[in-house]
């Protein structure tokens, strides 16, 4: 993974072979970068994306596996417990251009992968929702 900052924006580009969300959280705790939102592009060869159903507070997933174009990755950070949390949706495209996408997992980049951080000077925490089993903003 390569970086650069301007301003307050960080521009990754995530190399072959990579896995994207361990990259994003390197660079993320490398910068001291708490709070932000992601957008990015890329190709991929394996991916793991998920689904949560909110009325089981069932997590579902499946692994993909194959030449895909990532067409939309975007999310957000913030912490947990003073750990960085990361939010990410993705969603790719196969060789006949159908389209799936979910919560992000994990995915092996098999181009090039290029992601914009833009950072949030602040702190934003979560906290477990008892209602729906999710780890939501603390405002």
């Amino acid at each position: 993974m390569k970086i650069k900052k301007v301003e307050n924006n960080y521009i990754l580009r995530i190399d072959r072979g990579e896995e994207i969300v361990d990259s994003i959280k390197k660079a993320c705790i490398e910068n001291e970068i708490k709070a932000g939102g992601i957008i990015g592009v890329g190709a991929v060869d394996e991916l793991k994306i998920g689904l949560y159903n909110v009325d089981n507070k069932e997590y579902l997933s499946e692994t993909l596996k194959g030449a895909f174009e990532v067409t939309n990755l975007t999310g957000n950070i913030s912490t947990m417990n003073g750990e960085i949390y990361l939010h990410l949706h993705i969603t790719v495209t196969d060789e006949n251009y159908n389209a799936k996408g979910g919560h992000l997992n994990s995915a092996r980049v098999s181009g090039t992968c290029e992601i914009i951080i833009k950072e949030i000077k602040d702190i934003i925490e979560r906290k477990k929702d008892s209602e729906t089993g999710l780890n939501i903003y603390d405002l």
